[in-house]
Parts: C-alpha cells; structure tokens; sequence
C-alpha cells in the first residue's frame, strides 16, 4: 500500500506486482465511511485511466462473525466488461483468499 488515508475525501494508492517484477498500479477516493460497518471508495486501474467503478462494502455481525458483502458499480457496460476481460475477477478472488489466510492467523 502506498497510500490509505481512510476518511472521506482520502486517497488510496497500491502497486501489485506480478511473478515476473511487473507492475500494475491502482488508485481511489474513499466518499464513505462508517466504523465497523460501511465503506465506499472508487477504484480506477492506472493501466486504463479514466474506467472508474465505485465499490461498497458492507460489514454485518452474525453471530460473532462477520459477514462481508462487495457491490462494484460500472460506469457503462463497456467498462464493466473490459474489467473482467482484463482479469479482475481472478484478482478479486485471489484478494479475497489472502484476506481469508490472514483473518484465520489471527484466530
């Protein structure tokens, strides 16, 4: 992580390498926050500047637990698609699993 200033209005910038040392640089704005509950940010693939989705996610407690629900929003459905050709998801997922390694060290 380069930058997180997590409070609305803040940026957030990160540079993800890949297994051969290349590069790939993303960036947003953080427009909500609420503790323990709610953040929304913008997400933009410095690769193809000028794609912005926003992403919401929201925290809820079951039972001890907490469950997590992501919502990207595209601005079109062109960009929406070129996201996913250009291997989002597969980042997304592979986001997703090492979020989940970490939580279960911490248990």
């Amino acid at each position: 992580m380069e930058k997180m200033d997590v409070r609305p209005g803040g940026v957030w910038r990160f540079i993800q390498r890949d297994q051969e040392g290349n590069e790939y640089a993303f960036n947003g704005v953080y427009q909500e926050i609420v503790p323990t509950m709610l953040e929304v940010h913008t997400f933009e693939f410095e690769g193809m500047p000028g794609h912005v989705m926003t992403e919401r996610s929201v925290f809820e407690d079951h039972d001890g637990k907490t469950k997590l629900q992501v919502t990207d929003q595209f601005q079109t459905v062109e960009d929406r698609d070129g996201m996913f050709i250009s291997g989002m998801k597969e980042g997304a997922t592979e986001s997703m699993n090492r979020l989940e390694e970490i939580l279960l060290r911490k248990k």
